[in-house]
């Protein structure tokens, strides 16, 4: 007889769809698998004849034959155990009717057996879950413990399962399929709250301003000065003045995450904006993903929220090298013999170094290097890439009267969000129907029609680009710094003041 069901596997961050054909036959007792499977399918094997076996099923001495269509992709991952082990019961007769036949035809099976019968739960469900909508399956059976993670997406019925005989319960009568669905989670958008806040910060009003300006326009951002100054404190509150996440931007983050095992059991869709921060011992791999099957880095992990790099020149040359394209595209491409591989890499970059090798260039007293040594720590960061990051901001050692300040009397990050909410309205509405959101995406083309100069300060541009010298990039990413500048005024013309406010974040280079 002949069993067929559909899995999902997963290549990068998407799933694709898997035809799981049994076939069993007279012959030499043998469980053979055809269609490219991965080492965690192969052992599927061994999990499945014993999960039978533990479960009291017992399977024929004869030839066993597994497909998995298509044949010329590579199935990875151990949620191919659940359809494989359904599609054998279907060619043994276990499962049959015209119910059954019209689950079949409706439905995705993910899971990995244990070898007791249970299903535990797997990586990447969101990623199976979606593409079982984009292939209109109507249903998905999957781990128990996963159910959180599925729920959340709108048109698909979420069926789970604890353990390989509750499938043989559920199927039983219609009434009982449908009572086991779990319901849809609807989308509410979440008030996150955050360990830190801004108004935590004294002092520091230049480089709270130059934050601003950086996550109103999703510039990036690079924080330089001594050691204790609060370079690093600063950047952790970053994603506290950062807008809610939306729905897609949501199912984006998650699907990554998902992918990366990093959701905590039972959590369903992310609500907060990540933040992560790599040593800087950090491999070219770990921070833009790869591997013999790639998977997603750190730069996709911080997709749409933040990617903090402290000690910036302490990162090996080749491994900041690799995120030079990533800024520019705002994803993540690796090509592999197989095919290519895209990681989401929508992420504003805030990094953080020292000025010299002790940190306390220029005083006199305090810093112990030459001129030369400075010059060296500071070649460690190639040219190409400080070009492509917009704010340059020196932050200052605190002085007496403001360590002494009282917490209460700072602005909070809950207001400084309100007004960057107000500058991410107007950006949506400005680029709408272009696919992008942010000033920082504007093509070239783009700034010219959305970045008007009043006749001051274009006068104030061209005398600015004869004393200095700017690259094409360069200048590109100076208007759109103004542009969010002039935003956050709600001025429709960039006006001298924002031009030289978007000056001196480039001059501190």
């Amino acid at each position: 007889m002949l069993g067929k069901v559909y899995g999902v596997t997963l290549r990068g961050i998407n799933g694709y769809m898997v035809q799981v054909e049994a076939d069993i036959s007279d012959g030499l007792p043998s469980f053979d698998m055809v269609g490219i499977p991965g080492s965690e399918v192969k052992e599927a094997r061994e999990r499945v004849r014993t999960a039978f076996h533990n479960c009291g099923i017992s399977l024929p001495p004869k030839r066993i034959t597994i497909n998995l269509s298509p044949a010329d992709l590579r199935k990875r991952g151990s949620g191919l155990d659940l359809p494989i082990a359904v599609s054998i019961l279907t060619a043994l007769g276990y499962f049959t009717g015209a119910l059954w036949d019209s689950i079949v035809e409706n439905s995705l099976f993910c899971g990995e057996l244990s070898l007791d019968g249970k299903l535990c739960s797997i990586h990447g469900v969101l990623p199976a879950v979606l593409c079982a909508r984009e292939h209109h399956v109507r249903t998905c059976f999957i781990p128990a413990d996963n159910v959180a993670e599925a729920a959340c997406i709108e048109g698909i019925d979420v069926i789970p399962l604890h353990s390989l005989m509750d499938l043989f319960e559920l199927t039983a009568s219609e009434d009982r399929l449908a009572k086991a669905v779990v319901p849809h989670i609807p989308w509410k958008e979440a008030d996150c709250v955050y360990e830190t806040d801004f108004c935590e910060v004294n002092g520091q009003t230049a480089a709270r301003r130059a934050i601003e300006v950086a996550v109103a326009g999703m510039h990036n951002l690079l924080l330089s000065g001594p050691p204790g100054s609060g370079k690093s404190m600063l950047a952790r509150r970053i994603p506290s003045i950062m807008p809610p996440l939306s729905y897609e931007e949501s199912v984006e983050i998650t699907k990554i995450y998902s992918i990366c095992g990093l959701l905590k059991p039972g959590s369903g869709l992310l609500k907060s904006r990540p933040f992560r921060s790599p040593h800087h011992t950090a491999s070219t791999t770990a921070l833009s993903g790869g591997g013999l099957y790639p998977t997603p880095g750190e730069i996709s992990l911080a997709d749409r929220g933040v990617l903090f790099l402290d000690e910036l020149p302490e990162f090996s040359r080749r491994t900041l090298e690799v995120l030079r394209q990533p800024m520019e595209d705002q994803m993540v491409q690796i090509s592999r013999l197989n095919g290519r591989y895209d990681f989401p890499a929508h992420t504003m970059i805030c990094a953080a170094m020292n000025p010299c090798p002790c940190g306390y260039w220029p005083d006199p007293v305090r810093c112990t290097c030459t001129g030369h040594g400075v010059k060296k720590y500071r070649s460690r960061i190639s040219g190409p890439l400080l070009d492509r990051i917009d704010i340059h901001m020196e932050v200052l050692p605190l002085s007496k009267e403001d360590l002494l300040t009282v917490s209460s009397d700072n602005e909070s990050s809950e207001s400084i969000r309100k007004r960057i909410l107000e500058v991410h309205k107007i950006q949506m509405k400005r680029f709408q129907g272009t696919g992008i959101f942010f000033n920082s995406q504007m093509s070239s083309s783009m700034v010219q029609d959305f970045c008007p100069l009043h006749p001051d300060a274009r006068s104030c541009l061209n005398t600015y680009l004869d004393k200095n010298t700017l690259t094409t990039r360069g200048y590109y990413r100076l208007l759109k710094t103004a542009r969010t500048i002039a935003d956050l005024d709600h001025s429709d013309e960039i006006l001298v003041s924002h031009l030289m406010e978007a000056y001196c974040y480039r001059a501190s280079e």
